[in-house]
């Protein structure tokens, strides 16, 4: 026997599987923010207080948001100056640190 779906039953099938881990990426994103960059990068992108005097970059400066994805997940895997790398972090969650810094521009 064939089961038949119906197109709301689909579409909210659709949503749960492309919609929810896209915003459970962003929440992961956010957190692994939190715990790893926000300690020099400050919350909101622009420098704690400790980050400044060690020349933490201000992620929401257009020379930050004008480097390419590739340039920034290279900072952030293998580090630069001051900066530890992080070369336990997956493709994935630097990728996801990567769009949460564009989500920082002014």
């Amino acid at each position: 026997m064939i089961k038949r779906f119906s197109v709301p039953m689909l579409l909210a099938a659709f949503v749960i599987v492309l919609v929810v881990p896209s915003a459970m990426r962003a929440q992961d994103a956010a957190s692994l923010y939190k715990s790893k960059c926000a300690a020099c990068h400050a919350a909101d992108g622009t420098g704690s207080a400790m980050g400044k005097k060690m020349g933490a970059q201000d992620f929401t400066s257009a020379e930050v948001q004008k480097m390419s994805d590739a340039e920034l997940s290279d900072i952030i895997t293998n580090g630069k100056a001051k900066m530890p790398a992080y070369k336990s972090l997956s493709a994935d969650q630097v990728k996801g640190l990567v769009g949460y810094i564009r989500s920082l521009k002014k």
